[in-house]
């Protein structure tokens, strides 16, 4: 058995954020003896941050002469042929060069192992799992530390000494992760099937040899999440849904966001067999938010209807409940125009001194509207129009999604541009329902930093 081990240097992030590799060491272990390396500075065409000079000591100067990646590419597809790549913390160095040949139109594949995860298998209990300190505990030689020969020498050694552990071989196989075909792990599928499954984010469903849908998913990388299905032996479920896939079909959407809806509204659609998560086609229930004949904003909660406009949609009368009660502490409303407190003349809080007065009229209707719209907006999406535009399926495009008064109404996509109009972006939207799950989706995806690439409000 032939291993590339293999460390970069890069700029930082990743290739999709703008990184770039500045320095490739790779050491071939046969049968755990060296038998080549390579090892080259890489020309970023792009100036290093400062602060990975100062880590790594490479600069500016150092690689201006330097090959770009490119004119390296085939030497590295070549010394790698036929190896297992190795690295510490190898989903970072096997995505990073995996990325820079999908710059160049390149599929690099390579079946991968990463000695972090083989380490604490093989060689339990050590204080930490870092190259340098596992290095020193055990005390493998680390020199230039940070730079992707140094590290690349201590990884073969550490791997040479993973490999003289007992079960090594066994335990190598079963941590592999697979992103080349093997007929002994990919027996439900042929390979060009395996071969052409994309690399993208979007929806895929498995099926059986009858035909039948057996299970909806999503993922950022289709081709990697359909591989772990197939070698999937943690549970009996897993196996039995693995040995049952007899072929696959897939949607790419380019946003993480509308593959979430897309998956939830296709397994309520199709209820696969082997998913668990999201079949509730159960009563939904929301929270309304209505004005009393006083002008005062009330909430009550009730069954969840076609048509209707709820502040946020719930998967049971309990949950409704404890949102409702939630917004009653944090903004300090009234239990009795949230329907929570029946007395007939003040609430119980009044009495209490934590309810201002709105059930007997002493709190102003306008002050307590106004916290009243505050909890309504912060348990729905915030606002109750808006657009949501994430990544489409190519550079071309944009994916959007609607949230019209206060209710998702479905996603669509449209050409790349500048500005967008609300009467453009409505035409592009595909209806779907909403419900408790997706409203869950899109709340979530709204509080990351980093969830979506832009809102346009209406």
């Amino acid at each position: 058995m032939k291993y590339a081990v293999i460390d970069l240097e890069t700029t930082g992030g990743s290739v999709a954020q703008g990184g770039r590799i500045i320095e490739i060491a790779i050491i071939i272990l046969e049968d755990g003896v060296e038998i080549n390396r390579f090892e080259s500075f890489v020309n970023p065409e792009m100036s290093i941050p400062p602060f990975i000079s100062k880590l790594t000591g490479i600069k500016n100067n150092m690689v201006k002469d330097a090959p770009k990646f490119f004119e390296i590419a085939k030497q590295v597809v070549e010394v790698t042929k036929d190896c297992l790549f190795v690295a510490h913390n190898a989903d970072f160095d096997y995505n990073f060069v995996k990325d820079e040949f999908k710059e160049l139109g390149y599929k690099y594949r390579r079946n991968s192992i990463c000695t972090v995860e083989l380490s604490r298998v093989l060689l339990p209990g050590k204080q930490s799992y870092s190259l340098g300190k596992l290095c020193d505990e055990i005390g493998i030689p680390h020199n230039k530390r940070h730079r992707a020969i140094g590290d690349t020498e201590a990884t073969a050694k550490l791997f040479q000494l993973l490999l003289e552990q007992e079960n090594a071989l066994q335990t190598i196989e079963e941590m592999t992760v697979y992103d080349v075909y093997s007929s002994k792990r990919h027996y439900q599928l042929s390979k060009d099937i395996i071969d052409n499954l994309p690399d993208e984010t979007g929806v895929y469903y498995l099926y059986n040899k009858e035909e039948e849908l057996i299970y909806v998913g999503k993922s950022k990388n289709i081709r990697k999440r359909i591989l772990q299905h197939l070698s999937n032996k943690t549970t009996p479920r897993a196996v039995r849904m693995a040995d049952m896939v007899r072929d696959v079909k897939t949607t790419l959407t380019g946003s993480e966001l509308v593959a979430l809806l897309l998956e939830s509204d296709e397994i309520k659609k199709y209820q696969p067999r082997f998913n668990r998560a999201q079949r509730r086609t159960k009563q939904y229930f929301g929270i309304y938010k209505l004005f009393d004949e006083k002008g005062y904003i009330n909430f009550k909660i009730a069954p969840l209807s076609e048509g209707d406009y709820p502040v946020t949609t719930t998967f049971s009368r309990k949950e409704a409940d404890r949102i409702l009660d939630r917004m009653i502490d944090k903004n300090e409303l009234c239990p009795k125009l949230c329907g929570v407190d029946h007395s007939k003349a003040a609430c119980f809080r009044y009495h209490l001194k934590t309810c201002k007065g709105a059930c007997c009229d002493e709190e102003a209707v306008e002050s307590y509207n106004k916290r009243a719209m505050v909890a309504a907006e912060r348990f729905g999406y915030g606002v109750p129009n808006m657009f949501i535009l994430d990544k489409g399926r190519d550079e071309q495009e944009k994916a959007i999604v609607q949230i019209e008064k206060g209710i998702y109404r479905g996603f669509g996509f449209v050409k790349n541009k500048k500005e967008y109009s609300p009467s453009e972006l409505k035409k592009a939207i595909k209806s779907y329902k909403d419900n408790a799950d997706v409203n869950k989706i899109i709340r979530g995806i709204l509080r990351k930093k980093k969830g979506i690439e832009r809102k346009i409000f209406y």
